[in-house]
């Protein structure tokens, strides 16, 4: 039988890698005071897992959805989301706001605040997110969280948004200036994205929602999300050829095949630990990855994986690892 230290850094080592991927390892000389943080560390992955895998907690949304180039474009998403100007729309000074003209204004302080926004722009000049939880979330939670992801994640760039409350899954638009208020452009990548999920959903939590930011491969999941422009081309008949609705490709191998083998590192310390506990999550985990999308197209169950023998594990640090400090 496994002993809880061991078990921790298996947890720290491979649970990273599946919630936090792109953060770079670095193994530390062992110090005794690094035991309670591998500890730590593990009771944050831990939470994790039975949030992802026992619970099946709701996942966050966080899409953006191009931008607009010019403010042309921009006025046109602006009234669109308000429903030109019918529905309340935010500010990111908290200023609350419902009438076209209001939102005319806004517009136009857009246009001058800083660097002029032409009609039409060669380049981005705003992009627009969705922050969307399922059926049955509170809107008003929603909101209050997206209000606060906006200070955190937005703080120097306007930005507007409206809530939608009158379609299934309740949603933020938010769509923010490109630039600064003090000249800086806004460049969202992969992990950007993922950021703002782990942010949102830590903030949906801290109201008593629970939600959870876990990426696709490491819930074996294939399905593609549905773009904005696909939903308005639907709804309106328009869409002839509907994109595959499944992802492949060699990166999409490799990122699931990469997370079963985790997985399987992490199933194989559990079910080796002296705690029953951890041989039931271990149990969870096996049923959980065999009831995924990936696994039951490729066969793969994570126990038929056999990981290359673990080294005796050492104290992990992760440098620049926001997860577990938003969990704090």
């Amino acid at each position: 039988m496994s002993s809880g230290a061991t078990v921790d850094g298996v947890l720290v080592q491979w649970g990273e890698r599946l919630f936090y991927p792109g953060n770079r390892m670095v193994k530390a000389l062992p110090q005794p005071r690094l035991n309670t943080l591998v500890r730590r560390q593990a009771a944050v992955i831990r939470r994790r897992i039975e949030a992802t895998v026992m619970r099946r907690a709701p996942q966050v949304i966080v899409k953006v959805a191009g931008g607009g180039r010019g403010m042309g474009a921009i006025t046109a998403h602006l009234r669109y989301i308000s429903k030109n100007g019918r529905l309340a729309f935010e500010d990111d000074r908290g200023v609350v706001q419902q009438d076209e003209q209001a939102l005319h204004d806004l517009a136009q302080q857009w246009r001058f605040g800083g660097s002029l926004i032409d009609e039409i722009s060669p380049r981005r000049e705003a992009f627009n997110l969705t922050l969307s939880m399922p059926r049955g979330t509170d809107p008003q939670l929603v909101l209050k969280a997206a209000r606060e992801f906006g200070r955190i994640e937005l703080k120097d760039h306007f930005y507007v948004m409206v809530l939608h409350e009158h379609q299934a899954n309740p949603h933020v638009h938010l769509t923010v200036r490109a630039e600064s208020k003090s000249g800086l452009r806004l460049h969202p990548g992969r992990t950007d994205i993922h950021r703002w999920r782990e942010t949102f959903a830590q903030l949906l939590r801290s109201h008593g929602v629970e939600a959870e930011a876990t990426r696709q491969s490491t819930r074996g999941e294939a399905r593609r999300s549905e773009q904005l422009w696909q939903r308005r081309a639907s709804d309106a008949g328009l869409l002839r050829n509907a994109p595959e609705p499944m992802k492949s490709g060699d990166a999409y191998q490799r990122n699931r095949v990469g997370a079963l083998q985790a997985w399987a590192h992490i199933v194989a310390a559990l079910r080796d630990s002296d705690q029953a506990c951890d041989r039931e999550l271990a149990q969870r985990i096996s049923s959980f990855i065999v009831e995924s999308t990936f696994a039951k197209e490729h066969g793969r169950r994570p126990q038929r994986e056999a990981p290359a023998p673990v080294r005796p594990l050492e104290p992990v640090i992760s440098r620049d690892r926001p997860g577990p400090a938003i969990e704090r």
